[in-house]
């Protein structure tokens, strides 16, 4: 099926059938609608990082030394880094598993749509999701924390494209991390405990300074701490440069970092995606 197809009728008009674009768009809605039936899943995969954001900021509260800020400040971007890869690496990463455990991989495989239609809808589904996540966590930093939003063009370009290179590139880890797991039950805990790691290696929970430089050195390799650092970069003053690895915010390097995150988790998608385990022939 492609663009271009067409069929007769009944009564004898030409119909044009949906292209690969209008399909992706369909399943998308499919998919948001299944996903906000689940009220009890909706509320846990929103307010998760809500809760954490008021636990860590409310603990830590003080005035960072040098800064300009106040330690409950550098939670708000880090947590909106951690809500991104959360709707997007951990939530594709174990429904796919699920999915392909369940067999609907293997029965939408067997339809005529096109294969880039499934990806299509999980792309719209994270992107809803990414925005109202990240929407919510900036409500509450700017109302509870004095989260200051950007005064100019530039930050808001800054923030935009961290934002769609981060999910982006997390959601393909996303895929490609969903052949992993043996089975749907076993995906849970595939999926979740190396974004655990990476939530604490990467500035999330623990302020840089005091994460150890071969934990940051592993960090770095991945895509959220440069999510972190580049959300910092936009939501807090220049003063709290001091704070990063680098004494700087190094946008240019957050950019080819998440850029090359991206290239390189559709090689990786390539290579490992399977509509069906390998048990299954």
């Amino acid at each position: 099926m492609t663009t271009t197809a067409v069929r007769e009728a009944r009564d004898g008009a030409r119909v044009r059938l949906p292209g690969t674009f209008g399909l992706g768009l369909r399943r998308g809605a499919l998919e948001i609608r299944m996903f906000f039936r689940q009220r009890d899943h909706v509320v846990f995969t929103f307010a998760f990082p809500v809760v954490l954001l008021f636990l860590f900021a409310s603990i830590f509260s003080d005035d960072v030394e040098g800064a300009g800020i106040k330690a409950s400040q550098l939670y708000v971007p880090a947590m909106m880094a951690a809500g991104i890869m959360s709707t997007s690496f951990q939530s594709l990463g174990i429904s796919i598993a699920v999915e392909r455990d369940e067999k609907v991989l293997r029965r939408l495989r067997g339809t005529p749509m096109p294969p880039a239609a499934y990806f299509l809808g999980k792309i719209w589904l994270i992107l809803v999701t990414g925005v109202m996540e990240t929407a919510l966590l900036l409500l509450v930093g700017t109302t509870l924390y004095d989260v200051e939003l950007p005064s100019d063009a530039g930050r808001w370009f800054t923030f935009a494209w961290v934002f769609v290179l981060g999910l982006t590139s997390c959601a393909l880890l996303g895929i490609a991390i969903s052949s992993v797991p043996e089975s749907g039950k076993s995906a849970s805990s595939v999926v979740v405990l190396p974004f655990l790691v990476l939530q604490f290696i990467s500035g999330v929970y623990i302020s840089i300074g005091t994460i150890p430089d071969w934990m940051l050195d592993i960090g770095a390799l991945f895509p959220l701490k440069w999510m972190c650092q580049g959300l910092r970069g936009v939501f807090l003053p220049d003063s709290a440069q001091v704070l990063e690895q680098a004494g700087d915010w190094e946008f240019g390097r957050v950019a080819l970092v998440l850029g090359a995150w991206c290239v390189g988790g559709l090689l990786l998608c390539l290579l490992t995606f399977r509509w069906k385990h390998r048990r299954d022939g």
